[in-house]
């Protein structure tokens, strides 16, 4: 691989595709108790649904399509593969756009917002919002993976964006994201921000101010007592992959079944639904985040970056102020719901907005939302 820019099309061989569904045919179920539905975990009874369509009538050929009506390219940054979209607007004054996805997410979770920031002209919005969008997968993380080395924490792969963004020619440019893509982007604001118009991010993570600020309203001590159950209930995942990746990574990278239960229970308790995942999120779009991760043998790598960022101590907030503009998108469901004064200790805050629905997959659950959102905040940045 090289440091040119190599276009690329997703085209998984055949014999992968059967290789799954020969794995998913032939699983072995674990039991359950009777009755206890999703609370010890992934329901049994959804998944055995959810994995037989995966197996029968789910059709990633199709979900190939979406992906390769966008050019789509492979360079070398520091010895690391990196997989992305590049979408230029027709639009000649377009501003640059770094989107970047998280886990248990990938690029295609952007799937159905690339259209409309691209070329907004096309689906009824104003041209003046258009983007050049950039989406590319986290190194580790679908076709930018896997990793081969350690080290790769956030603060590599932000800068790891500043040079592909230079390598792409773009002197300025926004960047949004969420969950990882929220920190990447949160780092990139230090790494980048001569060449940064602004951030806006869908998690944006701050802790109080060492006086311990402004005092909360009813709604955020809501919100921060949320947290804290999420952070005693909700984080066990983060411990195994913080700690012992690869341990977790033989069951994960060998059963596909074992995969979807993994990463739909995190579908299921971040979105907001109504007791389904699919309440927020179609089956489709579940599935082919699935795909992803299984035909290009990433879950393992993917979940490394935990173990990376927390041993490099660059986990979260790395107590850096970021002095780049920056807007805060809090959805109702979304598991880190930051107050705003904290937000203002932290960034240079210039657009704060809540969401009566919503949750951690903003780009796939309320792309419309997300959208706006984004456009209102670079409107007056360009």
């Amino acid at each position: 691989m090289s440091d040119e820019l190599q276009p690329f099309k997703v085209d998984v061989p055949e014999d992968v595709l059967e290789d799954l569904r020969d794995r998913l045919a032939r699983t072995r179920w674990p039991d359950q108790i009777p009755g206890s539905g999703w609370s010890y975990g992934t329901d049994l009874s959804y998944l055995q649904d959810l994995c037989e369509t995966w197996r029968t009538t789910y059709d990633w050929r199709a979900q190939e399509a979406r992906f390769n009506q966008w050019p789509h390219y492979l360079t070398d940054i520091d010895g690391q593969t990196v997989h992305f979209i590049h979408a230029r607007s027709p639009e000649p004054d377009a501003l640059p756009l770094l989107v970047t996805h998280g886990w248990p997410g990938s690029v295609s979770e952007f799937l159905d917002v690339i259209g409309p920031l691209s070329d907004p002209r096309a689906h009824g919005g104003d041209p003046a919002d258009a983007f050049h969008v950039v989406a590319p997968s986290i190194p580790g993380y679908g076709w930018s993976g896997p990793t081969h080395e350690s080290g790769w924490d956030v603060r590599k792969v932000a800068e790891t964006w500043q040079q592909l963004m230079a390598r792409l020619g773009y002197d300025r440019y926004g960047a949004q994201g969420g969950d990882w893509g929220a920190i990447i982007s949160s780092s990139l604001g230090t790494v980048d921000p001569e060449h940064l118009a602004g951030i806006h991010l869908n998690m944006l993570i701050a802790f109080p101010p060492a006086d311990g600020g402004a005092e909360l309203s009813a709604e955020e001590q809501a919100d921060v007592d949320a947290l804290q159950t999420f952070l005693k209930t909700g984080t066990a995942y983060q411990e195994i992959h913080g700690k012992n990746p690869q341990t977790l990574g033989y069951g994960l990278t060998d059963s596909p079944a074992g995969l979807a239960a993994w990463i739909i229970e995190k579908f299921w308790a971040w979105t907001d639904n109504n007791g389904s995942p699919e309440d927020a999120v179609s089956r489709d779009a579940l599935l082919t985040n699935l795909t992803v991760y299984w035909v290009t043998n990433t879950i393992n790598s993917s979940v490394r970056l935990y173990c990376e960022s927390q041993r490099s101590g660059r986990f979260g907030p790395m107590g850096e102020r970021v002095n780049v503009p920056t807007a805060a998108a809090v959805f109702p469901k979304e598991i880190f719901r930051t107050p705003k004064a904290w937000a203002e200790g932290a960034f240079d805050l210039r657009r704060y907005t809540r969401f009566d629905r919503g949750g951690h997959f903003a780009a796939l659950e309320e792309p419309d939302l997300l959208i706006d959102d984004v456009r209102a905040f670079f409107n007056d940045l360009r």
